[in-house]
């Protein structure tokens, strides 16, 4: 079994998918076995305990820089032996440094199909009303490997989802969500682990 962490900083609804699909057997070839917040008041933390997966909190504020905040994070993972890293809603940008020791071992969902409304300051509700106010017909959600460029690793998988007359930004957030990213976040988890078992980790 793969050792899976998941780096969160809000709600952690994108979490929940993912404890779902590892209980109703979607993702079968990894366990999450830590959760790691920015944010001492992250729902998401109350999620892992609600279903005993283990959390640390490491906060960027109470670091010197953003080296010693990563180096903090890669001595959790060490500890609990993490193969997988997966980030969900995890407002901190890592560096090259870091995402250099964990090459194709880290994965996030992004809330728009890739290579439109990505990048640098392209999060959250922003990335909806971008797309409401370009007019796009059809967005959808991303998952993908990570790099030192936002939003630039390569794609492990795209799902689309049509635009409606009446949307808001927020009534767009939540159907991408529930049709798009709770879909293929733990499909793609479950396809990564399975590569990562076969290389024998």
């Amino acid at each position: 079994m793969v050792n899976i962490a998941v780096l969160v900083s809000g709600g952690g609804t994108n979490l929940q998918a993912l404890i779902d699909a590892e209980k109703s057997r979607i993702i079968k070839s990894g366990k999450i076995k830590l959760v790691i917040s920015n944010n001492y008041d992250a729902y998401a933390l109350e999620r892992a305990k609600n279903n005993k997966i283990k959390t640390s909190i490491i906060s960027k504020k109470e670091c010197v820089d953003q080296n010693q905040f990563e180096s903090k994070i890669i001595e959790e993972l060490k500890n609990n032996k993490i193969d997988l890293i997966v980030l969900a809603g995890f407002m901190c940008i890592l560096s090259e440094n870091f995402t250099k020791i964990y090459d194709h071992r880290i994965i996030n969902v992004h809330p728009s199909l890739i290579p439109s409304f990505c990048g640098e300051g392209y999060y959250g509700l922003k990335v909806h009303e971008c797309a409401l106010q370009k007019g796009v017909k059809v967005t959808g959600a991303t998952v993908h490997f990570v790099n030192e460029i936002p939003d630039g690793g390569e794609i492990i998988m795209q799902k689309a989802v049509k635009i409606l007359d009446n949307d808001t930004p927020k009534t767009l957030q939540k159907r991408v969500m529930r049709l798009a990213e709770w879909k293929i976040l733990p499909m793609s988890v479950e396809k990564v682990s399975k590569e990562i078992e076969s290389e024998g980790k």
